[in-house]
């Protein structure tokens, strides 16, 4: 069908559609650029970095794009209607400074989905509308752009995903493990898409009565009428850091609300957490008008947008029906940084920022651990299964703190005082020829129980807690009561 479509009207079978053109010609082109519509094209770059991304059975990689996509439009259309129904290009739109550079924006070579507006490079899973009437309509309010075009165009490296670190996971060509495992998930998904409906609901003020026995809502009716149809996933678009009414401010656990998403939980709804502001984290325990959220299986997105969260959440339902995931593998993977669309919440990685500041955290994704470089201590452990704080530093009391908690490319974890002096170090020995290395948490409900490691490409895991044992060969970390001096060590 060689027709255009209004983006107005899209709907997600066109996107299965687009990606399914885009892998059917992979091996013919060195990158893609996909011209649409504003309406929903943040919601078509967001959609194509999941589906252009292949999982095994376990939620690993199994195939990743390698080469450039670019989706873009503009504001007024290239070409006007001229009073003799000819067509001649309209130079002062932005139609054809987009495409320009959508062009150059492609010779970066940057192996990802973006988005490219009004002279902008940006991460497509990031984008959101901003503005309905000026060029410049896109931006990312939680992501640096990728690239900017002035007089030359330019590309911060530093936020580019990068290649995959294992070269078999890179898309190329028909018969490759890779294409081949995408393709057939591909052709999965294009079946079933329209099996899947996923929500986006917005708070907003609405009558509810307590005296009712049971409480009444109007939010309560209208979610309750939506579930009832057949909803498999929720997208709430909270107030603030993540506020939601329950229908009962004094006792959440009666309101409405509160019984009707609990049952839909139960039910196999996937429920998640955005916020209806532009820019900032979701974290629904800031405020008591939020926590009740977590007591009826909600995830917070944390720094996705409500349009990454639906189109993940779509992804990861129908990757569900695939491999037969239970809604906890699903939770598990919404909070996972799988292609740049969140922030990362359990892992320090390398390849990325690779730090914590002092003050700030990483968390399991069960929530039942907690690594906190706390200013006056250095890095704590803490969890439910802990009897005490996991504490890196021997005597803190000694360090030069605040410092900085480094998670470094050779496999080294390495605790900075705020003289730039290494206290702490583990992980072994150093691997100049490492590829990639993160620090992973996780919970007690994962199989062991609580763990910090470090995961060393090709590499077997350094525990840091429980602590590394001697046991074939390793080496023990130096945690609890431990810390090494570097002298003038200096940050990577």
């Amino acid at each position: 069908n060689n027709s255009t479509l209004d983006s107005t009207n899209l709907q997600p079978q066109d996107w299965c559609t687009i990606a399914i053109a885009i892998l059917e010609a992979y091996d013919s082109y060195e990158s893609f650029i996909v011209l649409h519509g504003t309406d929903t094209m943040a919601w078509t770059a967001s959609i194509l970095s999941f589906l252009m991304t292949g999982l095994d059975s376990d939620g690993n990689y199994n195939a990743l794009l390698s080469k450039p996509l670019v989706v873009t439009g503009s504001q007024l259309p290239l070409f006007v209607e001229k009073a003799d129904s000819s067509y001649t290009v309209r130079f002062n739109t932005d139609a054809l400074q987009n495409v320009c550079g959508a062009v150059t924006s492609c010779c970066e070579g940057v192996p990802e989905v973006c988005l490219y507006f009004d002279s902008t490079l940006m991460r497509g899973n990031r984008t959101v509308k901003t503005n309905a009437s000026e060029f410049k309509a896109f931006s990312t309010p939680n992501y640096p752009n990728i690239g900017e075009y002035g007089l030359d165009f330019d590309v911060d490296n530093k936020v580019v995903r990068p290649l995959p670190t294992d070269p078999s996971l890179a898309l190329s060509v028909k018969g490759e493990p890779a294409y081949d495992a995408l393709s057939a998930q591909l052709t999965y998904i294009n079946d079933n898409i329209n099996s899947i409906t996923i929500l986006p609901f917005s708070a907003f003020p609405a009558y509810y009565d307590v005296s009712a026995d049971p409480n009444t809502s109007v939010l309560g009716d209208m979610l309750a009428a939506c579930i009832n149809q057949g909803v498999d996933g929720l997208i709430l678009e909270s107030y603030g850091a993540g506020n939601f009414p329950s229908g009962n401010p004094d006792t959440p656990e009666n309101g409405a609300i509160y019984k009707v998403l609990d049952e839909a939980d139960n039910n196999g709804t996937v429920i998640v957490e955005c916020t209806q502001v532009l820019s900032g984290i979701v974290n629904s325990q800031t405020y008591a008008a939020g926590s009740w959220l977590s007591q009826v299986g909600a995830v917070g997105a944390y720094d996705m947008t409500p349009i990454a969260a639906a189109t993940k959440l779509t992804y990861l339902k129908l990757l569900a029906k695939y491999y037969n995931w239970d809604q906890y593998k699903i939770k598990e993977l919404m909070m996972t940084n799988l292609v740049g669309e969140i922030m990362d919440v359990n892992v320090l990685d390398a390849r990325g920022e690779g730090f914590l500041a002092p003050g700030e955290t990483i968390m399991a994704l069960d929530g039942t651990a907690i690594l906190t470089n706390e200013p006056g201590q250095g890095p704590v452990l803490t969890g439910t299964s802990l009897e005490e704080p996991f504490v890196f530093l021997e005597d803190p009391s000694s360090a030069k703190l605040p410092g900085q908690l480094h998670m470094q490319e050779d496999g080294q974890l390495i605790f900075y005082d705020r003289d730039n002096q290494a206290v702490y170090q583990a992980g072994g020995e150093p691997d100049p020829d490492t590829r990639s290395s993160k620090l992973i948490l996780e919970g007690e409900t994962t199989d062991g129980g609580t763990k910090l490691y470090i995961e060393n490409y090709g590499k077997e895991p350094f525990y840091i807690y429980p602590e590394q044992s001697d046991a074939k060969g390793k080496n023990k970390s130096q945690g609890k009561g431990k810390h090494k001096s570097q002298g003038k060590g200096k940050k990577k």
